[in-house]
């Protein structure tokens, strides 16, 4: 699941920055609203972020034997990303995807799952090749893409997986844009290897945005100045790293939801400074041997809520805004 919603953000997006408006585009406020989307782009080319969260509980059992509460002391995470353009062609996009992830945990009780010690550093990567096809499909624009990704640790490379995206575009003029698909991924430790994709993004009158990009986001968003904007609403996120014990390798999982308020704010050459915070509710966190599922595993915990606070810095030079 992680991997399927990490690959569909840029994906996903896709018809949004490559469609014109369909009415024109020669009205003040049309320009203004282009130039402010075009500060605040859906997919960053490069960003790097820090996550804190605040101590919490947690309950867990190794299989079928529950095991004694925990508590996660520390929680800290560094990741870093990129999209970078290849090949920009018509119908035809090559693009690629890094991703780098830092992971330092402190708990009360590692001994309470395998492979965990009381001061825990993980390092976790991943790279994907993807290809972009623009068609026409019942007098729509479709989009089709095939992904090829790799993903590994500070010692070793891991998995291989792909990933294939179908979507049509319904909707995309100055107000609305949306966009419906499917996906699917080959991959056997994946939790759901099919997964619908709808995009939304409504721009209503009195200034608030509907952003809706599911299975990632839900967001109400504000313009509070020329160069800031804020956003309110759900974002479901992920934590993996692989880890070795005993000759065996196994890889920890969990999904997030993180509910609050994000703040962004144009800096000025082609840079994007971001802060969030709120509620993090942790879904499921699960440690299995690399060889089977996410099904299969071996150790599964149930985190208590706790508050968690992002910042970030991007660089978008592949989506310069122009001058109006």
């Amino acid at each position: 699941m992680k991997t399927l919603r990490r690959a569909l953000v840029p994906l996903a997006i896709l018809p949004f920055k490559n469609m014109t408006y369909a009415q024109k585009r020669d009205s003040i406020p049309l320009k203004v609203r282009a130039f402010a989307a075009d500060k605040f782009p859906q997919a960053r080319d490069f960003n790097l972020d820090y996550t804190l969260i605040t101590p919490y509980g947690s309950s867990s059992r190794l299989k079928d034997h529950e095991l004694p509460d925990n508590k996660v002391k520390s929680f800290q995470q560094v990741k870093t990303s990129a999209n970078i353009y290849l090949i920009k062609k018509k119908s035809f996009l090559l693009t690629t995807s890094l991703n780098y992830s830092y992971t330092s945990m402190k708990t009360e009780n590692p001994e309470t799952a395998p492979g965990m010690s009381a001061n825990n550093n993980f390092h976790y990567h991943s790279e994907a090749l993807n290809i972009n096809y623009f068609s026409r499909l019942f007098n729509k624009t479709a989009i089709y893409t095939a992904s090829l990704s790799v993903d590994g640790s500070d010692m070793h490379f891991e998995r291989l997986r792909g990933m294939v995206t179908a979507s049509v575009v319904l909707k995309a003029d100055h107000k609305i844009k949306m966009a419906v698909g499917i996906a699917g991924v080959i991959d056997p430790s994946t939790q759901i290897p099919v997964l619908p994709i709808f995009t939304y993004e409504n721009r209503f009158n009195n200034g608030l945005t509907l952003d809706i990009l599911l299975p990632k986001k839900v967001l109400i968003r504000k313009g509070i100045s020329s160069n800031s904007r804020i956003s309110l609403g759900t974002e479901i996120n992920g934590t993996s790293f692989y880890m070795y014990k005993n000759s065996s390798t196994y890889e920890f999982r969990q999904t997030e939801i993180n509910s609050g308020a994000i703040y962004e704010h144009y800096l000025g050459g082609n840079f994007i400074g971001t802060f969030k915070t709120g509620v993090q509710t942790i879904l499921r966190a699960r440690i299995f041997n690399k060889q089977e599922s996410f099904k299969n595993y071996e150790w599964e915990a149930n985190y208590r809520p706790s508050f968690y606070f992002n910042i970030g810095l991007s660089y978008n030079p592949f989506g310069k805004p122009k001058s109006k």
